[in-house]
């Protein structure tokens, strides 16, 4: 394995990579890769949602990167821009990577798959272009891999610390000027996935339990229903049991009492694996 931690730019905002190494048997092999993005309520990282996922990945064939973002303290779309900046460095590596260019996954847990799912939104959206030097090409995802995301700012379902850091201490002048540039009303419409599917919104797969007590399971209900009516490719999981932040859900990622561990959902890579390779 090839482990490398590249700057995107900004005091702890990073990508470190967990590369397959090129094989004598398939030296030209490329492989897809997942930028895995912790959650956190963008105001930490969490780690049980970073390395273990990057690896478990790699043993189904994938290559692998995590992504540090920016946190709270900040303002929209400061973390967006990390992440555009994440594909793009993928891209831009990607023959020497043995990079799939093709078929490169955003992956984001609670928070991190409000991001994920904002990239999906946003990849081709006039009001970005203003913040980065990329062109929409080189930081469309391929695929989304969203895991009890993070979506709606819809004050009966929302987690209200996610949706208020997101989009933090922006400016009046500037938050009209991208609100006018989307057709929405407020930032609190611009964040709310659910109200911003286009066609262009790439293949999702969702996975959400039932009892998260912190993301109530109607956001992705929600994101879910749109990508229907929208005609975009999704396959959506909701198990029965499971707390918030199950990561992986085997012991693997376990609290020390052995918690955070539910068998139904520790199916949920194979799951998108066979997704993926479907699409």
């Amino acid at each position: 394995m090839i482990y490398e931690t590249f700057s995107l730019g900004k005091k702890d905002i990073f990508l470190k990579t967990y590369l397959h190494e090129s094989q004598p048997f398939n030296p030209d092999k490329k492989r897809p890769l997942v930028i895995v993005i912790p959650g956190g309520g963008y105001e930490h990282i969490g780690f049980r949602e970073r390395e273990p996922v990057a690896i478990k990945f790699n043993s189904l064939g994938f290559h692998a990167a995590t992504l540090a973002y920016s946190l709270s303290p900040m303002k929209f779309p400061d973390a967006l821009i990390d992440l555009t900046n994440a594909v793009a460095l993928v891209r831009e590596n990607a023959e020497k990577w043995y990079v799939d260019s093709d078929k490169i996954i955003v992956c984001g847990f609670s928070a991190g798959g409000h991001l994920a799912a904002s990239l999906g939104a946003f990849w081709n959206s006039k009001f970005l272009k203003d913040y980065i030097p990329h062109s929409p090409e080189k930081i469309r995802p391929n695929a989304l891999l969203l895991s009890y995301p993070v979506i709606t700012s819809d004050p009966n379902y929302w987690h209200e610390g996610s949706i208020m850091n997101v989009i933090g201490t922006i400016q009046a002048g500037e938050a009209k000027k991208i609100c006018s540039s989307l057709g929405k009303e407020t930032m609190s419409d611009v964040v709310s996935i659910e109200k911003n599917i286009t066609k262009d919104f790439p293949p999702t797969f969702i996975w959400h339990t039932i009892q998260d007590e912190a993301v109530p399971a109607k956001n992705t209900l929600l994101l879910a229903d749109a990508l229907y009516k929208a005609g975009i490719n999704c396959e959506y999981h909701l198990f029965n049991r499971g707390k918030h932040a199950l990561s992986l859900a085997t012991p693997e990622v376990a609290d020390p009492d052995g918690t955070n561990t539910e068998k139904e959902c520790s199916v949920w890579p194979e799951l998108f694996k066979n997704w993926f390779e479907g699409l």
